[in-house]
């Protein structure tokens, strides 16, 4: 997902992320406003509970790096 794809996001959300420029702290923020848990990034074994997540793909990439 693209820096402007998370944007968008954040928008319909009513989610503020104005000088948030990481895509990584854009998720984690919105992860935030819904009351998720804001885990982006830190599946690190490749195991997570959180299956209907949006940042699902994503994160699983993010945490391998």
């Amino acid at each position: 997902m693209t820096i402007k794809e998370l944007q968008e996001i954040a928008k319909k959300k009513k989610v503020i992320i104005k000088n948030l420029k990481r895509k990584a702290d854009i998720i984690k923020t919105i992860q935030r406003a819904e009351g998720s848990f804001d885990c982006f990034g830190t599946a690190t074994t490749g195991v997570c509970s959180q299956t209907r997540c949006l940042w699902r793909d994503d994160c699983f990439k993010a945490s391998k790096g």
